[in-house]
């Protein structure tokens, strides 16, 4: 039993409390009036000058030192303990590896945030930065590819790093083209330093694999055999788009391919979803749903220890009553008062 008072304070026994109940009682029925205390004495009259007189207030003095010291008795009997917790946590962290497809096509822009278009490679990272805020506790990189891989992000706890140089993923780093094998392959191979209970990859593309030497499939069942989910996310809209290159030229896309049966197909390998992008908040809700799927695991054990507090109600009591006696026997003592017969 604690108290709201002093929630660091608790009563191993707090039924012993209930006898402060006691204690107003027998106030009361010690300020009724009485008789004075006397002795009967033929010709009292000589004698009314001898002793002290009875003085109520110091024999309520006593009392009130008694009725203390049966306050702190019983709070001693109820065994007041000071408790202190200590909560140990231990997280199992996870290590994700964002693989995102920085060809050419996704600078098409067929996505909006606050009603202004943007390119897909803008949309992506503003939603991903809001991910990486919300995984305090892993290691978050980036891997890129084009034509080729490359790492502009490498997985850092340090996440205030990662999104101040989360614009290093752009386009026009390496030749252009979209191998998405590679792609993996590099991500598995990050995450594979990583000692760590839980690795993901999070696959974002907005075409089919036509570049590198290792197919999609087979890099999923590689990075499978090292124990890592995949996660796929193709982003984008169909059709003919233009691209608007950073030189200020235009050129088109041609039609707009989504190689939908091999990212399902390389999500299922790696016992992850697939999952269709078409609009920014459509792919902030796919980024939501992956956080919630993958959580991090926070083991907490709480330590409790006690220190008993009970010898210093029972010290006072014994003080409290060792003075009412002392008082009662020396300056407070009554004399008893003459009666004439």
């Amino acid at each position: 039993m604690t108290h709201w008072l002093f929630p660091d304070i608790r009563f191993a026994w707090p039924l012993w409390l209930l006898g402060l109940i006691l204690l107003p009682l027998l106030a009361l029925w010690r300020g009724k009036r009485g008789r004075a205390p006397a002795v009967k004495f033929p010709m009292a009259i000589l004698l009314k000058d001898l002793g002290l007189p009875a003085r109520s207030a110091r024999g309520g003095f006593t009392f009130g030192l008694i009725l203390a010291a049966l306050a702190a008795a019983f709070i001693g009997l109820a065994r007041p303990q000071k408790v202190t917790s200590t909560d140990e946590s231990k997280t199992e962290g996870i290590a994700i590896a964002l693989t995102v497809d920085v060809s050419l096509s996704m600078l098409i822009e067929d996505f909006r945030i606050g009603g202004v278009s943007v390119n897909r490679l803008t949309a992506a990272k503003r939603v991903m930065r809001d991910f990486i805020k919300g995984r305090d506790n892993d290691r978050v990189g980036i891997v890129a590819f084009a034509g080729a891989p490359y790492t502009p992000c490498p997985l850092t706890l340090d996440h205030e790093w990662l999104e101040s140089n989360i614009d290093r993923v752009q386009t026009g780093v390496m030749e252009d083209g979209t191998a998405i094998g590679s792609g993996l392959a590099a991500a598995a191979r990050r995450l594979d330093q990583q000692k760590v209970p839980s690795k993901v990859i999070i696959l974002l593309t907005d075409g089919a694999n036509n570049s590198g030497k290792l197919s999609p499939q087979d890099a999923a069942r590689l990075a499978a055999t090292l124990g890592i989910k995949i996660y796929t996310i193709a982003i984008g809209t169909p059709g003919v788009h233009m691209i608007p290159l950073p030189n200020g030229r235009i050129i088109t896309s041609g039609r707009q391919e989504f190689d939908e049966g091999t990212l399902k197909e390389v999500a299922s390998i790696g016992s992850g979803q697939f999952y269709m992008a078409q609009n920014t908040d459509a792919l902030k809700d796919i980024f939501d749903t992956i956080d919630q799927l993958e959580k991090t695991e926070i083991k907490r054990r709480t330590y409790i220890e006690t220190e008993e507090l009970f010898h210093y109600p029972v010290a006072t009591a014994a003080a409290l009553l060792l003075l009412a006696l002392l008082l009662r026997q020396t300056l407070l003592r009554l004399t008893p008062g003459a009666l004439a017969t």
